[in-house]
């Protein structure tokens, strides 16, 4: 019997093993990297990110109006309280709420957090030189969306 039991686990664990995915780290989040902004008709959204360095992104975000600030976001793609690489936003400083990483191929990144209003999902690419981004609601609903070009 206790053979039994033993083969049995032996058995199990490549299985067990393939199933665990491994841990993504923010250096595969590299091409974030950079002084970012868009501008359109006089507003203006500015996003830095900070090159990855010991598992960790900081990033920042401000907007406005001519030469007015009008918004400000502090940012980190870091791993969360289970390990798992997730975004966290603090718009205008208020306290971190963490978005967990959903989807990740080439230079497209997804955050998600079902349990917030608003956002719900967090979508960063690139397309050639631009960085892209995208925050949207439950299903796709009201997106924002942003064509950053380097500064």
């Amino acid at each position: 019997m206790t053979r039994s039991i033993l083969t049995i686990t032996l058995a199990a664990m490549p299985v067990a093993a393939m199933a665990q995915q491994p841990a993504v780290d923010a250096a595969a989040l590299g091409w974030m990297a950079g002084e970012w902004v868009e501008e359109n008709d006089g507003r203006w959204t500015e996003e830095s990110w900070n090159a990855p360095r010991g598992g960790v992104m900081l990033g920042t975000n401000r907007s406005g109006k001519g030469e007015r600030a009008t918004g400000f976001e502090f940012m980190r793609i870091s791993p969360d309280a289970d390990g798992a690489l997730s975004f966290f936003g603090s718009p205008g400083g208020k306290p971190p709420v963490a978005f967990k990483l959903t989807g990740l191929e080439n230079q497209s990144v997804v955050f998600e957090n079902p349990a917030h209003d608003y956002p719900v999902t967090i979508r960063y690419w690139r397309e050639g030189a631009l960085l892209k981004a995208e925050v949207a609601g439950r299903g796709g609903a009201n997106p924002m969306r942003w064509s950053f070009r380097r500064k």
